[in-house]
């Protein structure tokens, strides 16, 4: 622990598994006191009870980061519970159908896709950058993927909506630079996590392709993703902004 977030208040959507989970275990370790969001109660109210249980500060906020009035709701409750907003992690996100072409994809699937990986990251940072404003600082970071930064078969509308929040990400960045305010991307990999069970089960022959294609020979893990942007949020990282950053044991240079 190097108390690199100590005093800092710190919003994580998607907290209650993966990398989200892995996220505010780190903040937390590092002195920051979390707002934890997520969908799911059970699951987010466990992550705070975790960290409180390991000495920790946090506080649950259910929400349908898709929804306007719930993400409105889930910012003013951290303002109104710590006062501030320091650094956000926009980080809830689904895969939808990844292994459904174009040709056969559903129009809902693909709206749902969009609104929950796309749309959110928009409507946070726009209640989350309000209150940065006024305070003349701050830091986001917004959960992208790999599929942001390259093209793939099957799986369009996660694609797109991972296009897109690379590109939301650089064009806040650029907007809000002046105001004092840093925003940048993580996009990892294949991790381990929920997610990745449910696109690879328990194929062992297309783990091993899929595994083939990383130089480093593995998939990563929850926590390399979380220690990633904890660094992306503090102050070591004081002049990164615009930055989609690839954690993926080098999937995208090869």
């Amino acid at each position: 622990m190097s108390d690199r977030m100590i005093n800092k208040i710190v919003l994580v959507t998607g907290g209650g598994a993966g990398i989200g989970q892995a996220a505010c275990h780190a903040f937390a370790r590092e002195g920051a006191r979390l707002v934890v969001s997520d969908i799911d109660p059970a699951s987010g109210s466990a992550t705070v009870d975790a960290i409180r249980n390991d000495g920790g500060d946090a506080h649950f906020v259910q929400a349908d980061v898709s929804k306007a009035a719930d993400v409105k709701a889930m910012v003013d409750q951290c303002i109104e519970t710590y006062g501030q907003l320091d650094c956000a992690f926009n980080n809830a996100g689904i895969e939808g159908d990844v292994a459904v072409p174009i040709t056969e994809a559903l129009e809902e699937t693909w709206d749902r896709v969009l609104d929950v990986n796309l749309k959110s990251v928009f409507l946070c940072m726009k209640y989350q950058l309000m209150h940065m404003q006024q305070r003349g600082t701050g830091s986001i970071v917004n959960t992208a993927s790999i599929a942001g930064l390259v093209g793939g078969t099957f799986g369009a509308a996660y694609f797109a909506s991972k296009h897109g929040v690379v590109g939301l990400t650089k064009a806040a960045a650029i907007e809000y630079g002046r105001a004092g305010i840093r925003v940048n991307a993580v996009c990892p990999g294949v991790i381990e996590t929920d997610m990745a069970d449910r696109s690879m089960g328990d194929n062992e022959k297309l783990q091993d392709v899929v595994r083939a294609q990383y130089p480093l020979r593995r998939f990563g893990r929850a926590e390399e993703v979380a220690e990633s942007v904890v660094w992306l949020c503090s102050d070591a990282a004081s002049f990164v902004t615009g930055q989609s950053l690839a954690v993926d044991g080098g999937f995208v240079a090869t």
